[in-house]
Formats: C-alpha cells, sequence, structure tokens
C-alpha cells in the first residue's frame, strides 16, 4: 500500500520560511514525478511544484517561481519543498504527490493527506 506522509508545516511571519517534507513508502518512486499542490480554503486545489526523477526536469506555478524549490531524495524516497518569502496568500494545505505529471489533479496518481501551512500578515 502506497502512502505519502508530509511534515513541516505550521504557522510563519510573512517573508519567512519553511520546508515541507513527503515521505514515500509501500513502493519506489525513484522512477516517477513528485510533486506538490495546495489548498486554500474556499479554493480548488492548485499546482504548486513538480520534479522528476532526474534533477533536470521542475515544473513551478508562476505564483511560486523564484520563491519555492522542490527537491528529492531518491535513496531516501522522500521529496522536499523549501518555501521562502512567504505571503500570506501561500496559506492552505500542501499536499504530496506522486506518479504523475503536470499541472492538473487528475494528473497524479498518489496524495498524501496534507499538512497545513499558515502565513500571518
Amino acid at each position: 500500500q502506497v502512502q505519502l506522509v508530509e511534515s513541516g508545516g505550521g504557522l510563519v511571519q510573512g517573508g519567512g520560511s519553511l520546508r515541507l517534507s513527503c515521505a514515500a513508502s509501500g513502493r519506489t518512486f525513484s522512477s516517477d514525478a513528485m510533486g506538490w499542490f495546495r489548498q486554500a480554503p474556499g479554493k480548488e486545489r492548485e499546482f504548486v511544484a513538480a520534479r522528476t526523477w532526474s534533477d533536470g526536469n521542475t515544473l513551478y506555478a508562476d505564483s511560486v517561481k523564484g520563491r519555492f524549490t522542490i527537491s528529492r531524495d531518491n535513496a531516501k524516497n522522500t521529496a522536499s519543498l523549501q518555501m521562502n518569502s512567504l505571503k500570506p496568500e501561500d496559506t492552505g494545505v500542501y499536499y504530496c504527490t506522486a506518479g504523475g505529471w503536470g499541472t492538473s489533479v487528475w494528473g497524479w496518481d498518489y496524495w498524501g493527506q496534507g499538512t497545513q501551512v499558515t502565513v500571518s500578515s
């Protein structure tokens, strides 16, 4: 059974940083992409970032380019999202995803339960 477990969420002041981690178990995702989506209250889940197993291919939402960095450790079967210069509009539940590609939620096979990120103004 595949499990994705996120950690690292919390409350941070605007301009601050947080680092989210996603630990995968049940299968190895070294040949698959892993990514992050987020969902703000009352809004649809939206794409944030994704990265393939090879270092050369990443995808970011325009709203986070230059501020967020996705990385992964294939040996540990984990993915991370370093978030800098956080803004109140970055607030939401952040979900780890794997086994797909693209900016649509329908393009991904596996999802974690999510971790809350709250950015105060």
